[in-house]
């Protein structure tokens, strides 16, 4: 009985992880949003559009460590179902999610995931209407 509760703990501490990474990928498309309407405040008020121009960093860096992230909860929940069909009861706690660093939970397939491309194109093409219309 103890074995089980081992794997059922070992699960309960990666659902944790899982649901950490999915709060910051939030909170950082919350940060991107709030930070490019803020530049483009201080664009329209000092009529300075070079103001803009830091929006062509910003949004790119928020793109890729949203991917990073997002690719991080990818391997925990591959992490999740290795350890939930395991066939033995117990559990050593293993967190290391390296040997899912591949495929769909890469990096680079996270960052160009449907989810985040629905979200960071269509902000840089707003950057980027802007800048024209400055």
């Amino acid at each position: 009985m103890g074995a089980t509760m081992n794997k059922e703990k070992h699960l309960e501490l990666i659902q944790g992880v899982i649901a950490r990474m999915a709060n910051c990928s939030f909170l950082l498309k919350g940060w991107a949003v709030t930070l490019v309407a803020a530049i483009f405040g201080l664009a329209a008020k000092d009529t300075n559009p070079k103001f803009v121009l830091i929006s062509y960093f910003i949004v790119p860096f928020f793109w890729l460590l949203n991917g990073y992230f997002l690719s991080q909860e990818r391997q925990f929940r591959e992490l999740y179902d290795s350890v939930r069909k395991s066939s033995t009861a117990s559990s050593d706690f293993d967190m290391n999610t390296e040997s899912f660093a591949k495929g769909n939970a890469s990096w680079l397939n996270s960052m160009l995931s449907v989810p985040l491309n629905m979200f960071y194109i269509p902000l840089i093409l707003v950057v980027i209407g802007v800048m024209l219309f400055l």
